[in-house]
């Protein structure tokens, strides 16, 4: 299962670190929210939502496990 984040990240083809240096977050955090393991604060889930062109909603980033969509097997 992947996070509505990680998804918007990856369809861009971009890394965390370059979404850290656009952002100003920092790469581990920027990591533990697209895992899901670390809930960011509003001005974080602005900032990323703003970046990815809401792609990716404020809500998404800040409750991705009400949006988690499965993998396709091929696709793992």
């Amino acid at each position: 299962m992947k996070t509505p984040l990680r998804l918007a990240r990856e369809r861009r083809s971009l890394t965390i670190v370059q979404v850290s240096a656009s952002t100003g977050v920092d790469p581990g955090n920027l990591s533990r929210i697209e895992r899901g393991s670390q809930t960011p604060s509003k001005d974080v889930a602005e900032k990323l939502a703003k970046f990815f062109g809401h792609d990716v909603t404020e809500i998404q980033i800040i409750y991705p496990e009400r949006y988690m969509t499965a993998i396709p097997a091929e696709a793992a």
